[in-house]
């Protein structure tokens, strides 16, 4: 995820062209390896293993290392060691601008130091999103303050970059904005949420992306909007929004949500107070709404 963030940085500073940073970028997907393919090529879990681990992330929101430590397939020692042998995202990007002659390792080096004075970064927040921290690097994104309100807004928007990585696409930016009020979009996917609090969530796009979202997380050949494209984009938000009201009952908060709803060229209007973030992929980009109170939906 830090890669996009890096990629974009570059571009602005007119260190790469946009042709040239979606080049690279699209060239790193074949060198980087899934933790649960180094697993089974280091013969520490069988494919029926690894495939049981993933269906336990739809359903908790935690890492695969630590579901497959906790059903007893991998130990620390063997997780360390695997992870060891990855390689981390913006070094694969400069790896492939090096060998592309774009930047010499020295620009390369040189970039990475000024995004990190440039953002105001700590040496440890660095590190850690440059390893590929999802919390910290959201958090220095989104800015927010230490409330409680703002701690669960954090915490809904990283679990929801998480849940795009881990089932839709790996390769996303996310970045606050202030949308239109009213805000219209070719598809809009919502769902209430209610209980000892209440929420609102959206997903708002437009029909390309709608189509790329619905296919990477059914894993299906689709080209159209039609009933399982509906249903994959309701259900990756349902799925999201499900493990939220998990975490949110680890807190004694209990929530319910009701079924979510798919509207073709629908809007919302009152998002005065809400918190809304645009997300970038590779076929577009998407915004997504989080509120804690009643949005119009027209």
């Amino acid at each position: 995820m830090f890669s996009q963030y890096f990629g974009n940085f570059l571009l602005n500073k007119g260190l790469v062209t946009p042709k040239q940073l979606e080049r690279a970028l699209e060239l790193t997907k074949t060198a980087h390896l899934k933790l649960g393919v180094l697993c089974v090529n280091a013969g520490y879990m069988t494919p029926e293993q690894i495939k049981e681990v993933h269906q336990k992330q739809m359903q908790v929101d935690k890492r695969f290392g630590e579901i497959a430590i906790e059903l007893g397939y991998l130990t620390k020692e063997q997780l360390e060691e695997v992870l060891a042998t990855q390689k981390h995202s913006h070094l694969l990007l400069g790896q492939v601008l090096i060998d592309e002659n774009i930047l010499t390792l020295d620009q390369f080096t040189e970039a990475l130091n000024q995004y990190k004075e440039e953002h105001s970064l700590t040496d440890e927040q660095f590190e850690a999103i440059k390893k590929g921290d999802i919390d910290t690097l959201v958090d220095t994104v989104l800015k927010l303050d230490s409330s409680e309100k703002a701690t669960i807004i954090k915490d809904y928007l990283t679990l929801l970059a998480k849940n795009m990585i881990r089932f839709v696409e790996n390769q996303l930016r996310i970045d606050p904005v202030k949308l239109e009020d009213p805000c219209k979009a070719d598809y809009l996917v919502y769902q209430k949420i209610h209980g000892d609090a209440s929420y609102f969530t959206a997903i708002l796009t437009d029909e390309k992306v709608f189509i790329d979202i619905a296919a990477k997380y059914a894993q299906e050949e689709i080209t159209e909007v039609d009933e399982l494209a509906e249903a994959s984009v309701g259900e990756f938000l349902n799925l999201h929004n499900g493990i939220f009201t998990v975490n949110m009952s680890n807190r004694d908060i209990e929530l319910q949500m009701l079924p979510q709803q798919i509207k073709p060229n629908g809007s919302l209007s009152n998002l005065k107070e809400a918190s809304t973030v645009k997300i970038t992929i590779p076929s577009g980009e998407f915004y997504v709404v989080f509120a804690d109170y009643d949005v119009t939906v027209n």
